[in-house]
């Protein structure tokens, strides 16, 4: 085995860089048929999730596995090798195993002990697999990963640890409030329909919002999903509409969970800033700030009445916006060199549009000069601005423009800030305990793949001790023409005992030895000593993975 898993992950990599390197559905055909291409690897397939990407390759080198691999991630994810390669991370046989299993457990994942991540595993095997990539490495490891993922969620309390990022994004969206209260009579926008936003739209069902609206590129899958959540027996009410509709949706709907496949912004803050916008009173007393084109998508915000509303919230904590998970920006303190003074409406009536983006920048140094500070809970304070709009992007890149958290009465929630606050969960005992069944695991998985690696070698063994007795049979039979078949049988039968009673405990000796670490050597050991011709040992390798009763069940997956 010589397994090679070349990734990053959001524990190695800024979401930021995670979000472009990102791979779509063509990419990574592309990755893993260019990937066979390369001289050091026999197979492979790629594990690309929202807050990971992994390709995982049977190699002959390790050195310049690691050059190919880590060229072609950098290739087809768009991000210069010499930009990615910090990011990187190496594992190479049992520790690659370990990684996996790991991930299949729901260890390495944003959230701890999340079961969501089994699913995109099967998905990695099912890639490999349709392309014809995955072979006996990859397919015997993807199956055994979902085994022990399986294991340690039915055998232990990590579910109790962790959840899907789903329900952890509806907590950081209901704050303080239990998630079943704070949904309750809420109608929901989800935008996609693949499997991300189909769990996104069952778990707001189960939690109790009275409407969804699933919005997607494909109508029949929209409606497919609407039609799954009305049948589900939660009470809710589901309609799908066209993708088009989605700026009028946002203006009538009070949550928005957003996960597809679109590599641009699907909601920009210009979207988000006319829906709350919408039907709003006008300004008593408006001021008419200088006319300032082309400063982005947030230019909307200099406009007399929104700089009213910044007003508002302002004087409710001091506070531009409320944001979510990472996005709440604490009160100012005097004199740190804010042009916009601490005084609530009074310091912001009348500003102008220079002043107010100056105050944002001012406010975005002051977030980051307390993210240095000791973690605290970034939770909105009850005296918050309250919350008109309530967004979970969950895609990667994203989908809405992170922007938006400037916006009063709009709370985001995406990946970034997701990352953050999962790293103050408390951890499960039950934590310790899947650390235990990896580490089982895996010694396990690498000692039948060591023994399984002797096989063909043993089997080329028994062949040629064969083909000799059945010479020898014939030359005696040539010596002895007048014996009788009976007679014939039993000598044959005899000498047939003899060999297999003379190989019997060198051969699972052998086997054992290995199994254990560094075992690999015996294979070699038995070619050299018995004159076994290494074509007919790789010729018994290749009919052993050609064997259908060998192909793996689609089923064992599930």
């Amino acid at each position: 085995m010589s397994l090679l898993v070349v990734g990053l992950s959001h524990r190695s990599a800024p979401v930021s860089v995670l979000e472009r390197a990102s791979l779509s559905a063509d990419a990574k055909v592309k990755l893993l048929h260019d990937t066979l291409a390369a001289e050091p690897a026999t197979e492979a397939t790629v594990l690309a999730t929202c807050n990971r990407i992994e390709l995982y390759a049977d190699v002959d080198k390790f050195h310049a596995g690691v050059a190919e691999l880590s060229t072609l991630l950098a290739q087809h994810s768009g991000v210069g090798l010499e930009e990615l390669t910090p990011y990187l991370y190496v594992h190479y046989e049992d520790r690659a195993v370990h990684h996996l299993f790991s991930v299949a457990c729901g260890l390495d994942s944003m959230v701890v002990g999340e079961g969501q991540i089994l699913g995109q595993i099967k998905d990695a095997l099912a890639l490999g697999q349709e392309l014809h990539t995955a072979g006996r490495l990859i397919n015997d490891l993807f199956q055994q990963a979902l085994r022990v993922g399986k294991r340690a969620h039915s055998e232990t309390g990590i579910d109790r640890a962790g959840q899907s990022l789903v329900t952890f994004g509806l907590e950081q969206l209901a704050v303080d409030v239990p998630v079943g209260e704070w949904a309750a009579g809420k109608r929901a926008l989800v935008i996609g329909a693949g499997s991300m936003s189909s769990l996104a739209a069952a778990t707001l069902a189960r939690v109790g919002v009275a409407e969804i609206v699933v919005a997607n590129r494909t109508a029949d899958r929209a409606e497919r999903l609407a039609e799954i959540l009305v049948a589900s027996g939660t009470g809710v009410a589901a309609v799908a509409v066209p993708m088009a509709r989605v700026a009028d949706e946002l203006t009538r709907v009070d949550v928005v969970v957003s996960c597809t496949g679109a590599t641009g912004l699907v909601l920009t803050a210009d979207d988000v800033l006319a829906a709350v916008s919408w039907g709003a009173a006008p300004d008593p007393a408006p001021q008419t700030p200088p006319a300032t084109a082309g400063r982005g998508p947030l230019a909307g915000l200099e406009s007399a009445d929104v700089v009213a509303r910044l007003a508002a919230a302002a004087e409710g904590g001091r506070r531009l916006a409320d944001a979510g998970a990472a996005r709440t920006i604490s009160a100012p303190v005097e004199g740190d060199g804010c042009p916009v003074g601490p005084d609530g409406r009074s310091a912001l009536t009348g500003v102008d549009a220079n002043s107010l983006e100056l105050h944002g920048t001012w406010a975005d140094q002051g977030e980051a000069a307390a993210q240095r500070q000791p973690r605290r809970s970034t939770r909105t304070q009850p005296h918050a601005t309250a919350v008109r709009l309530a967004l979970l992007d969950l895609a990667m890149p994203r989908d809405i423009d992170a922007a938006v958290h400037r916006i009063p009465g709009v709370r985001l929630v995406d990946i970034e800030s997701l990352a953050e606050a999962s790293a103050d969960a408390p951890m499960a005992a039950d934590v310790d305990a899947v650390r235990g069944i990896v580490a089982q695991e895996v010694a396990a998985f690498g000692a039948a793949q060591r023994a399984a690696h002797i096989t063909p070698t043993v089997v080329a063994l028994r062949a040629m001790a064969a083909e000799v007795v059945a010479m020898e049979v014939a030359r005696l039979d040539g010596r002895l023409p007048d014996l009788d078949e009976r007679q014939r049988a039993e000598v044959t039968q005899t000498v047939r005992r003899v060999v297999d009673k003379l190989l019997h405990a060198p051969t699972v000796r052998v086997k054992q030895l290995a199994s254990e670490p560094g075992g690999a050597g015996y294979a070699e050991a038995l070619r050299e000593l018995f004159d076994l011709d290494p074509q007919t040992v790789a010729s018994v390798s290749r009919a052993d993975a050609a064997d259908p009763m060998n192909d793996d069940d689609p089923g064992r997956a599930s």
